[in-house]
């Protein structure tokens, strides 16, 4: 598969290195993750954030593993190179990252450090469907006498929070090649390795995250070192491992643990095999796809993970990522599975926002999850051909169609005219603080409307394919057509209004903001407009929302505009949907860009290049993979979750489909 790989000028500084973040996940939510200069800028990063069966959420376990190498060159003097980068108040220590001479993502990170005499390989993996990370050594020394002391700094707790030295403790206790770690607030994990182990705990103190301070969240905390794992290093190159596990893996060899790296990189170029892609960009976001297609550990169904580091599985977030992650990579039996999942959870028609614990009660919250799933069949049946799925699943489409026709909870449900009204905070645009919606949309949202026809007209089309009665679809569609534009075209801007609502008196009010939603109605399969009204539309969003990294949230001359996604959490909330760049309407966008120009030649480079344009991002912010979202304003700068399963699917999705033109 296609790797990312980075010279000593990518992190030749602190301040560079900590901007440039890699994630890898186990198929089972957990991950690991940190910046190619092994410094942990976040309370998130980890080499061992592990997701267990018996806990709520994800738990912080190994924070890091930190190398030295050392020589004695006489009796007296000792030359030593410490290879870890941490950051402490006022200081950075060690500075590890001036040895580093090379990272590479291919398709796990790979590091090379050359300090003095020592060349140092390290690699990083975690074994897929299981809660272990291994650490993988080749340390070349050209003179003897070397040595080498890995001390790894390890926690205990969830994966949002900090810890202080005196609210915890650990005990350990050796067992042949590892230790058996137990925290006091009952948690148990193993490391080993094939190095000599020697007790030594102590508390490493004041740990900062520079990215959470500038979050305006806790960034200070304390790490537990238990001990050392060291060696003598013969002249020439030696092999080691360290693992961490929340399984007794005392047992584990080097053998072994080589073995398991070849499997995990085989994995990697089957999924790549059987996506029957090979175009270089393509296998680069192929590789990103599969750390957020995972099984719930409590349940063990297949779900979607909407991003990393700090997100669960969402309903919406799962939907729109489907077709991107799931059925452009050909992986047919996760996307049956997912669907499944979530078609076993409806309830009075509205599949879940979410699952906050991961695996926890389902959430319902939202009017779009459930239109997004009818679509997200139809896509899926493109595919497969897969009648047998689509018939177990009936009832669930049958059911949405119902309660969103005569009314279900959260005030969603069909007016006279046909269209779909819903109460407040329930699209994706759904930030607030406090009390306070930041983007309210309580009404009749445009691309909510754009949704429920394109899932009346994918409902009719699945229920004939079964011999159902689908003729009720039929009339609520050509009902919601017969309305759409006269309530939504705004002749002013040449675009669709963003909101339909009525104000205290009862009055109706139409929101002329310019906003990316309006995108949908012209790239969903069915939609409503003439071609005339769709070019404008497009257009519109090009000239006031478009930018090299997707679409802004809100135009620029808009009083609500705000450029940049930075600050405390209000500063970030407030700016979320009103102006904030989202990747994943880059989807949408090109394949209604090359739809309004008639397919043409032209119209095909032009959105080659915008989707080339993310390739050269693989290599900042989240290292092969695309972030959630970037600023509205020039740099574009990257923010939110490094990895988002929608930028990367969407972007994926609209390169095959509509740049390389394989589809179904």
């Amino acid at each position: 598969m296609s790797g990312i790989r980075l010279g000593a000028d990518s992190f030749s500084s602190y301040e560079a290195g900590i901007k440039k973040e890699w994630v890898i996940g186990n198929g089972l939510g957990g991950y690991a993750s940190s910046t190619v200069i092994g410094a942990g800028a976040r309370t998130y990063h980890g080499l061992l954030v592990a997701a267990p069966r018996d806990s709520p959420g994800r738990v912080l376990l190994l924070s890091s593993l930190d190398e030295e190498l050392s020589r004695k060159e006489d009796s007296r003097k000792e030359e030593a190179y410490r290879l870890a980068t941490h950051k402490y108040p006022g200081t950075v220590s060690p500075t590890g990252f001036n040895y580093l001479s090379r990272f590479v993502l291919d398709p796990f990170p790979i590091w090379v450090f050359r300090a003095g005499d020592f060349t140092v390989k390290k690699k990083v993996f975690m074994v897929y469907g299981r809660n272990t990370t291994v650490i993988l050594y080749e340390v070349s020394c050209r003179k003897e006498g070397g040595f080498l002391r890995l001390y790894p700094l390890v926690n205990s707790r969830s994966f949002h929070g900090t810890t202080r030295s005196q609210n915890m403790s650990f005990s350990q206790e050796a067992e042949r090649k590892g230790i058996r770690i137990e925290s006091s607030n009952g948690s148990v994990f193993w490391l080993s390795s094939n190095l000599h182990y020697r007790p030594d705990p102590r508390w490493y103190y004041n740990f900062e995250y520079d990215t959470e301070k500038q979050r305006g969240l806790a960034f200070q905390e304390d790490n537990f070192n238990p001990g050392c794992f060291e060696s003598q290093l013969d002249q020439g190159t030696s092999r080691f491992f360290v693992a961490a596990s929340t399984e007794d893996i005392s047992s584990l060899t080097l053998e072994v643990a080589e073995e398991l790296y070849t499997r995990a990189v085989y994995r990697q170029n089957l999924l790549a095999f059987n996506s029957r892609l090979t175009e270089p960009f393509a296998l680069k976001l192929l590789r990103a796809t599969d750390a957020f297609i995972v099984k719930q550990p409590a349940t063990g169904e297949k779900t979607v993970i909407a991003g990393y580091p700090w997100f669960s599985d969402w309903g919406r977030d799962a939907m729109i990522s489907l077709p991107g992650l799931a059925l452009i990579t050909r992986r047919f039996e996760d996307a049956r599975s997912i669907l499944e999942n979530f078609a076993r959870h409806c309830r009075k028609g509205l599949i879940p926002n979410s699952f906050p614990a991961f695996g926890g009660e389902a959430i319902y919250n939202t009017v779009d999850a459930s239109l997004w799933f009818i679509h997200v069949l139809g896509r899926y049946f493109a595919y497969t051909k897969d009648l047998v799925f689509l018939s177990d699943v009936w009832s669930t489409v049958d059911d949405i169609i119902e309660n969103y026709w005569k009314g279900t909870d959260f005030g969603i449900g069909m007016d006279s005219d046909y269209l779909i009204r819903q109460g407040p905070q329930l699209t994706w645009m759904d930030a607030k603080i406090g009390d306070f919606e930041v983007t309210p949309r309580e009404g009749k949202a445009c691309e909510i409307n754009a949704l429920w026809y394109n899932a009346l007209k994918t409902a009719s089309q699945i229920g004939n394919l079964l011999g159902k009665d689908v003729a009720p679809y039929e009339t609520l569609a050509a009902g919601a057509a017969s309305n759409f534009e006269e309530l939504f075209w705004n002749p002013d801007k040449n675009c669709l209004f963003d909101l339909v609502s009525l104000d205290k008196g009862g009055n109706q009010v139409r929101d002329p903001a310019v906003r990316p939603n309006q995108i949908l109605a012209v790239a969903l399969p069915y939609t409503m407009l003439s071609s005339e009204k769709e070019k404008a539309i497009v257009d519109r969003v090009e000239q006031d929302l478009l930018t090299p990294f997707g679409l802004r949230t809100l135009s620029r001359d808009h009083p609500s505009y705000i450029g940049r996604y930075q600050g405390d959490p209000r500063s970030r909330d407030l700016a979320y949907h009103n102006g904030t760049v989202w990747p994943w309407l880059v989807g949408a966008y090109v394949k209604a860009y090359r739809k309004v120009h008639n397919y043409s030649k032209e119209s095909l480079e032009n959105m080659r290049a915008l989707i080339k344009g993310f390739d050269m991002n693989l290599e900042s912010g989240g290292i092969g993979t695309i972030s959630e979202v970037f600023d509205g304003d020039y740099p574009y700068t990257p923010g939110g979750c490094i990895a988002q399963a929608w930028s990367v699917a969407e972007v994926l999705r609209a390169y095959v489909e509509d740049v390389l033109g394989i589809k179904p």
